[in-house]
């Protein structure tokens, strides 16, 4: 993404058998922003990217570990992002912490998900 050289990041860096994933938020192909003021097209749209990134590594979901979600007005939308969750992850269930923040850095973010994987798992 164009943003990763402005700000001195990767979207994934592998140490060892473990892959620690940067939050990954609501972007198309291009890194427009996609879903404004609709949570769940947000939340739904980053764990595709998320896909992406495991992609890249040779790596499934089933290889998750723990998940980090910071999400923009907690109370009003916990429900939406913990059905997701639920339904990205299915019977695979990473520790997952969740924390509610005041702002992301785009204006429309609701939500981003980082993630780390451990590539040594059996996917």
């Amino acid at each position: 993404m164009p943003w990763e050289s402005h700000f001195g990041f990767s979207q994934a860096l592998q140490a060892g058998e473990t892959l620690y994933i940067s939050g990954q938020l609501s972007h198309d192909e291009a890194g427009a922003f996609v879903g404004a003021d609709d949570f769940e097209l947000q939340v739904r749209t980053t764990f595709a990217n998320l896909d992406k990134v495991l992609r890249q590594f040779g790596a499934s979901r089933d290889q998750v570990v723990e998940t980090t979600a910071l999400i923009v007005d907690l109370r009003r939308n916990f429900e939406v992002l913990a059905r997701l969750h639920a339904e990205y992850f299915a019977e695979h269930r990473p520790t997952s912490t969740v924390m509610g923040v005041v702002a992301l850095v785009l204006p429309e973010q609701l939500v981003e998900i980082g993630a780390v994987v451990r590539l040594d798992l059996e996917a």
